[in-house]
């Protein structure tokens, strides 16, 4: 029996490879080890390995294989910070108001950090390896790459693409694919482990984040017109909006997709209605796209940068990768602990989004058990994208 790949096969095969690696991602995410486990994050390693190993053949039965995991990551990303977006908006701006000089002070802390972090490996790298001045270009250009990988920021990723010459846009490319992967499982385990290691009250600690938001304001009596029965209908709207703003440029530098729709998400929550219209999907329906969404994300990431893991893979560049996701990620935990003397929740949910660490959200949502972490994603994620967009672009600019 003769068997070939058509395009209707094709598209099943790619499918089947999609939720093959949900179903066995899931699983490893479901392994414990002394109350720490990867979540959702588990997906990412098992599509890792799978672009790693498998991208090859999946490539050869899928036309533009490349194209149809960018939409499915896109597709994800948007999904997710969107219903993020939707979750947080009813309490974002009362929070915001409270604890705005926190977010803003915390979010450019940790990216300054990175920045640093980032140039402390470069001069370290031309120390160890006695690199030549002609080629401080390309390592620049690698280290930056190893700095937005470090913090999973693909805005950063792009403006650094954009900023360096053509020439250097795969040694870009080659630092994000091998910092990305410590960038997302460090986090997600960083706010599994504090909990633990500070030994916390997790009721108490979640009474204390949802005592300082404050709520959303009753809309009062009025009935309102729901367009669909679950609230697709405002989430998509949302989400075109979100792409237009996202798409909009100030120079080089623009909220992209992620802010867009983070951007839409909370304006449509915190209105909530307009007029008779109601703008809230049900929260059920946002739990869903939330978890579809990040999932989804994962997986696109995953394959694409397993496909380009093993052939850049270099361990020092590996080890830089680490450097720079902890030193960011414990100053701004210690700083928010000790100097803004945030409760624990507020800490960890700013610190996810001064990571820029979509996964991590997602992983702490599930310890604290509530989804107003993501009013301090949210409040911060906006400073931290803006920071490593620009530091990214200095450090080329100066260090190349």
């Amino acid at each position: 029996m003769n068997f070939t790949f058509s395009a209707a096969t094709g598209v099943a095969f790619f499918m089947i490879c999609l939720f093959g690696i949900l179903a066995v991602g899931y699983l490893l995410g479901r392994i414990t080890i002394k109350g720490i486990s990867l979540g959702s994050a588990g997906v990412f390693i098992v599509a890792l390995l799978f672009g790693a190993f498998l991208y090859d053949p999946m490539g050869a039965a899928v036309a533009n294989a490349s194209d149809a995991l960018k939409v499915i990551e896109n597709l994800g990303l948007m999904f997710f910070v969107t219903a993020v977006g939707f979750i947080a908006g009813p309490n974002f701006v009362a929070n915001f108001k409270k604890n705005f000089k926190s977010y803003v002070l915390l979010g450019a802390i940790i990216i300054f950090a990175g920045a640093l972090g980032c140039i402390g490996c470069i001069y370290l790298e031309r120390l160890i390896s006695n690199v030549p001045a002609e080629d401080y270009a390309s390592l620049t250009a690698t280290m930056v790459g190893v700095l937005a990988g470090s913090l999973t920021s693909t805005p950063a990723f792009s403006a650094s693409k954009g900023a360096v010459a053509a020439e250097l846009e795969s040694a870009v490319s080659a630092g994000y694919a091998i910092a990305y992967l410590f960038g997302v499982v460090g986090v997600v385990l960083f706010v599994q482990l504090i909990p633990k290691l500070t030994k916390a009250d997790i009721v108490a600690e979640r009474s204390k984040i949802v005592a300082i938001d404050t709520g959303k304001k009753a809309a009062g009596e009025k009935k309102l017109i729901d367009m669909d029965d679950f609230g697709l209908m405002p989430l998509a709207l949302a989400i075109v909006i979100g792409i237009v703003v996202g798409s909009l440029k100030f120079g080089n530098f623009s909220l992209t997709t992620t802010g867009g729709c983070l951007l839409a998400g909370l304006i449509f929550g915190h209105f909530g209605h307009v007029g008779p219209i109601n703008l809230m999907p049900k929260s059920t329906t946002l739990k869903a796209l939330r978890e579809l969404g990040l999932v989804f994300f994962l997986a696109g990431a995953g394959i694409k940068g397993g496909a380009s893991f093993v052939e850049y893979f270099k361990p020092i560049y590996f080890v830089y990768g680490i450097i720079i996701t902890i030193v960011p990620m414990v100053i701004g935990f210690l700083f928010a602990k000790y100097v803004l003397k945030l409760p624990l929740f507020n800490n960890l949910g700013s610190l996810t989004g001064g990571m820029t660490s979509t996964p991590a959200l997602g992983t702490l949502i599930n310890v604290a058990g509530t989804e107003d972490v993501a009013n301090a994603y949210a409040a911060t994620y906006p400073v931290a994208l803006i920071a490593v967009v620009l530091a990214s672009q200095l450090i080329i600019m100066f260090f190349s």
